[in-house]
C-alpha cells in the first residue's frame, strides 16, 4: 500500500527529517522508556525494547540518550514513570481511517491537541475500536534496488513472514515478536533496508488520485506527527508516489 511505509521514506529521502532531529530524539526516548517500564531493561529479553533501540540506533541517536531513556524506564533515573501510551482512532478527509499513537504524561491534554486537529483538517475522532480493526501489527522491513526472488528466499530463511512488492518497493512483513531478529539476520546477508520498523498496517485502502483531496489528508497527517506527544501515525491511504512527492 502507498501509506506510512512510502510517506517515511519519500519524507527520509527528501530530507525531510533532519530538520526535526531534536523532536525525533525526544519521541524514540520516549518510547525506549515505556518499552523499558513496560518489558524490563535488557533488550534481549524485551523484543519491544530491542526494536526501540534499533530505531534509534538507525537515526544515529547517542548511545548515552539510549542509556539515559532506558534507566528511566527502570526507574534508576527519574521523569519516565508518568508517560502513558495511548491510541487515538478516527477519520480523516476522504473517509481515511486513521490511528494515532501516542506517549504523554497528560491524556487530557493529547486528547484535545489530536480532536482539535482533526476537527481542524476535515476529520473526526472517533470511539476506542472504531478503525482499529481496520489494521493488523506487523513488522515491515523495506528494500530498494534489490531483486524481489533473491530477498524473498533470503526473508522466508530468516523467518519473515511475507514479502510484498508495492512498485518501487520490497516489503518484507514479519511477526512484531520477530522482527528485530528477522532485520538483523537479513543484514547480516547484506540487505540493506531504507526503513524498518513495527506498523500498524491496513487491510483494505482509500485511493485518493486528485492532488488537492490528497494534500488534505496528508496535511492533517503530517501535523498529527509533528505532535510532541505523537509517536506514530497509520493510515489507510493509497496516493501514487508521483502525488506524494510532489506535496513532499
Amino acid at each position: 500500500m502507498s501509506g506510512h511505509s512510502k510517506w517515511s521514506t519519500i519524507k527520509r529521502k527528501k530530507g525531510a527529517l533532519d530538520a526535526k532531529r531534536g523532536k525525533i530524539f525526544s519521541k524514540l526516548a520516549k518510547e525506549i522508556t515505556v518499552a523499558a517500564r513496560l518489558g524490563g531493561g535488557d533488550p534481549s529479553g524485551n523484543p519491544r525494547l530491542r526494536a526501540a533501540i534499533a530505531a534509534a540506533k538507525e537515526e544515529n541517536m547517542p548511545k548515552e540518550n539510549i542509556l539515559r531513556a532506558i534507566r528511566k524506564g527502570t526507574g534508576e533515573e527519574g521523569g519516565g514513570s508518568a508517560l502513558e501510551e495511548v491510541y487515538y482512532e478516527g477519520y480523516g478527509p476522504e473517509g481515511v481511517a486513521l490511528i494515532v499513537e501516542s506517549l504523554t504524561d497528560n491524556k487530557n491534554r493529547t486528547v484535545a491537541d489530536v480532536r482539535h486537529l482533526f476537527a481542524k483538517f476535515g476529520g473526526s475522532l472517533g470511539e476506542p475500536g472504531c478503525v482499529a480493526w481496520m489494521f493488523d501489527k506487523k513488522g515491515v522491513i523495506v528494500f530498494e534496488g534489490v531483486d524481489e526472488d533473491t530477498l524473498l528466499e533470503a526473508a522466508l530463511e530468516c523467518g519473515a513472514e511475507d514479502l510484498q512488492n508495492t512498485g518501487g518497493q520490497l516489503e518484507v512483513l514479519t511477526d512484531p515478536a520477530t522482527f528485530v531478529e528477522v532485520k538483523e539476520a537479513l543484514e547480516a546477508k547484506g540487505f540493506k533496508p531504507v526503513l524498518a520498523e513495527i506498523q500498524l498496517r491496513p487491510k483494505t485502502t482509500v485511493s485518493i488520485t486528485e492532488e488537492e483531496r490528497a494534500q488534505k489528508v496528508l496535511k492533517l497527517v503530517e501535523m498529527l506527527e509533528d505532535h510532541d506527544d505523537v509517536s506514530n501515525v497509520f493510515a489507510n491511504f493509497d496516493i501514487p508516489d508521483k502525488i506524494m512527492e510532489a506535496l513532499m
